[in-house]
């Protein structure tokens, strides 16, 4: 590991001294000050940042770029208030907004493109939001609002609102072109073109990329390949506008999951044949699966697959003055998706190779007498140390939804007033096949066949696995949820005094949920006629015990919703440079798609599924210059009915509710010293959420929320060492957290950094990035799946990705 910081570190220094890379003039490179920046999110009408009651952050396509992120949860890193997980690989990641627990994804946030959802329910199972999203150049800005009024401008969003705004044609004709590779095998083109067709009133924008690497963990294929593409085109006429835009993606992503690691209190090790930072169960010699089926034909899934979506969104939007100060603005989009969903899910930690074999199983053994291990490969016996369980999922869905967000507004001499009515039905269809495999706990896992050498190959139970499979096919799933969300909303601007502003907002959400899942029951191979080997029937390996079978009843279930959001704040400009405000919010947050599933398919519930709803106050002071821009913001929030729907490896999945409270402050700030040599971004959050009234009993009344830091931040300084020439490092710190809600599995703080230099050559940009320089093990999560922890020795967990350094040349044109 050092050996290889040290390189990185050694690259980095060789290219500072060759001027082969550097970046922007200061003038460009210098961040938008934040007393000139209009926002967005979160408000029914463009507004000064310094003017809006929320708290928001905002990111340029230039700040984008020279953060470069190697996924959208990397750059949402820089926003405080936002718990974001990473270590997932370049999507499947986890967001937690201020101190909001959840089984992960982004459950309480809607991720957005241009004011719509990227899809409406960003938690929907296996489908967070940022699988369906890529950042790429036709991001033109990123605006992330906390809280605030999330709730009353999109549905299931008390946490907050994430909006990518993509490029649109000016007059100018200009493009952008960058390609990128890497240490670990990428190559990547991004390319954006944007203009006019007609001078003042048609233009056009098309952008995307292409992408393929081995992936920083080494999995022995091609960890990511492929891309995406977005255009534009943009008609302005007198009293208004009309655009239309779509987007096609087409990516497969490897998906990274717990690893074993050795834990000693706060301090971390690899777990021997274990590499902490590059290694993976994820690995080419484990990726293939073709099993027979119960109910006829064979199941065939590949790994190298991956995460692998199909997007195809098309949408519109349309402006217009109705004169006397009325305009009406409508937003459209239908997207569908079609995604396979690939990963290795670890069935618990290793086990002692002997141990497993041979004991008892109410022990967690296998009860056998004596035992063999061999490899699936080429059937050579082996005497492995350890051995690891570990799941192959298997889950494909489709999914579509159409949204309408129809709006009018007023605008009067103090002020103005917005209503809207919102409308989106979604779908979602999904098919889970799960299988367990048996491989050696390596970073580089084998497959493993186990048998009894005292019993013949024709005894029944002879043997415990089916090339390599332990479990085959022990879950099956068939599943359909539907969503019509019908939502009245309305906002009103009110300027008391030049200084002096208030807000309002009121969202009625009559939504409609349904859907259906299969019965299942189980059988086995024994008597279907097929052999495992040529010759032996299934009767002899243990592997086809408890199949599942789809059956041909379905259980068919709804449920509604009819919730009343609201919110008001104030703003007082003090002067030009500084304001404060304060809010209230009350929202909520729909039950997902998992605690549809547990509800229905309990025969009788002992809870009723409810909503979880959200209550947050926060105040704020923000204060911007062209030198320094700060705002520190206090808040305190409240949830009740919150529910964990964990999926344990064995497809059993968590069922617990609990109320939360959090309190904390979030501060951001940015700073040019010294005529601009320097730059300073920092962003960072101290909070306190606590459980309150959990189900699972008094004892864990006021442990700290599972998963959720005290403290997190991030501090990126830059300097500009000429006009053409800059050099940064970033700072990345995340906070102790705890595993469970019991407080035992400590997951110990870290600090991961970045560095990086760039040199602008007229319109020409040489950039080399470093990410994690130091190899740091730093842990993000436990093993969820894994149920209760155990604390210190051989833990399951999800480590951040190691070292690994990018470079980069963009033209301008």
């Amino acid at each position: 590991m050092k050996k290889k910081s040290i390189f990185l570190i050694a690259a980095t220094a060789t290219l500072y001294f060759n001027n082969a890379y550097a970046q922007e003039t200061p003038q460009d490179s210098a961040k938008v000050s934040s007393i000139d920046q209009i926002v967005i999110t979160g408000n029914s009408n463009p507004k000064k940042k310094i003017e809006s009651s929320t708290a928001i952050s905002t990111f340029s396509s230039k700040e984008i770029q020279k953060q470069n992120p190697i996924s959208a949860a990397a750059l949402l890193q820089r926003v405080p208030g936002f718990a974001v997980e990473t270590s997932g690989g370049e999507v499947g990641n986890n967001l937690f907004a201020r101190g909001i627990p959840s089984a992960g994804a982004y459950e309480f946030v809607q991720v957005q493109e241009d004011g719509l959802p990227v899809f409406e329910d960003g938690a929907l199972q296996f489908a967070n939001a940022d699988n369906f999203f890529r950042v790429d150049n036709s991001v033109n800005r990123m605006e992330a609002l906390r809280g605030g009024s999330g709730s009353i401008f999109a549905t299931n969003s008390p946490g907050g609102l994430i909006n990518f705004i993509t490029r649109e044609g000016t007059n100018d004709f200009i493009g952008t072109a960058k390609l990128e590779t890497s240490t670990y095998g990428l190559m990547r083109t991004d390319v954006n073109v944007g203009g006019a067709l007609v001078q003042d009133k048609l233009f056009f924008n098309v952008g995307g990329f292409y992408r393929t690497d081995d992936g920083i963990r080494k999995t022995g294929f091609k960890a990511n390949n492929g891309g995406q593409i977005r255009m534009n085109l943009k008609y302005v006429f007198d009293k208004g506008y009309v655009k239309v835009y779509y987007k096609k993606l087409d990516d497969r992503n490897t998906f990274f999951l717990p690893i074993p690691l050795i834990q000693n209190g706060n301090k971390l090790k690899g777990f021997q044949g274990f590499d902490p930072n590059y290694g993976t169960y994820s690995y080419r010699a484990i990726s293939q699966l073709n099993i027979p089926q119960a109910g006829g034909g064979f199941f065939n899934r590949n790994l190298e697959d991956g995460i692998h979506p199909k997007v195809d969104a098309l949408g519109a939007e349309f402006k217009y003055d109705l004169g006397n100060n009325f305009s009406v603005l409508n937003k459209t989009r239908y997207t569908n998706i079609n995604m396979n969903y690939t990963g290795i899910f670890p069935a618990g930690g290793p086990k002692l190779a002997s141990k497993y074999a041979t004991d008892a199983v109410k022990d967690g053994g296998l009860g056998m007498s004596n035992y063999q291990y061999s490899l699936v490969s080429n059937g050579a016996v082996v005497n492995p140390e350890y051995v690891q369980k570990l799941g192959f999922w298997a889950i494909d869905k489709q999914m579509n939804n159409f949204v309408n967000d129809l709006q009018f507004s007023y605008k009067f001499d103090k002020g103005n007033v917005t209503a809207g009515f919102y409308k989106s039905n979604w779908k979602s269809q999904q098919y889970w096949n799960w299988s367990n495999v048996l491989a050696t706990a390596t970073d580089r896992p084998e497959l493993l066949n186990l048998v009894n050498p005292s019993m013949s190959p024709s005894d029944d139970g002879y043997s415990k696995t089916y090339n390599g499979v332990m479990d085959m096919t022990f879950l099956q799933r068939r599943t359909q949820t539907q969503g019509s969300l019908n939502d009245l909303y309305v906002n009103l601007d009110y300027n008391i005094t030049d200084a002096l502003s208030v807000n309002g907002g009121l969202r009625y959400s009559h939504d409609y949920y349904k859907g259906n899942f299969a019965n299942t029951t189980t059988s086995n191979l024994n008597n279907s006629g097929l052999t495992t080997d040529g010759t032996h029937g299934f009767n002899t390996t243990t592997a086809d015990d408890n199949m599942s079978v789809l059956g041909n009843k379905y259980t068919y279930w709804n449920f509604n919703v009819d919730k009343v959001s609201f919110t008001l704040a104030a703003n007082y400009k003090i002067n030009r440079e500084n304001a404060v405000y304060a809010r209230f919010s009350n929202g909520f947050r729909s039950p997902n798609e998992e605690a549809y599933y547990n509800y229905f398919s309990t025969p009788n519930p002992d809870k009723p599924l409810k909503s979880v709803t959200t209550n947050q106050l926060e105040v704020g002071y923000k204060y911007y210059s062209r030198t320094f821009d700060i705002a520190v913001i206090p808040f305190y929030s409240t949830l009740n009915n919150l529910s964990f729907t964990d999926i344990f490896s064995d497809g059993k999945s968590e069922n617990t509710f609990a109320n939360t409270q959090n309190y904390g402050v979030e501060f951001e700030g940015y700073a040019r010293l010294f005529n601009n040599i320097l730059e300073v971004a920092f962003n960072g959050t101290v909070q306190s959420p606590k459980y309150k009234n959990l189900e699972a009993g008094s004892v864990l009344e006021g442990n700290v929320v599972r998963r959720m830091p005290k403290f997190y931040f991030n501090i990126s300084p830059a300097v500009n060492i000429t006009k053409s020439w800059r050099a940064y490092v970033s700072m990345n710190y995340y906070g102790k957290r705890f595993q469970d809600e019991k407080n035992v599995q400590t997951l110990p703080s870290f600090t991961e950094f970045g560095a990086g230099m760039s040199y602008q050559l007229g319109r020409i940009r040489f950039a080399v990035d470093g990410t994690n320089i130091f190899n740091t093990i730093g842990i993000t999560e436990g093993d969820p799946r894994a149920g209760s922890p155990n604390g210190d020795g051989i833990i399951m967990a999800r480590p951040i990705i190691g070292a690994a350094a990018r470079a980069s040349i963009t033209l301008d044109f």
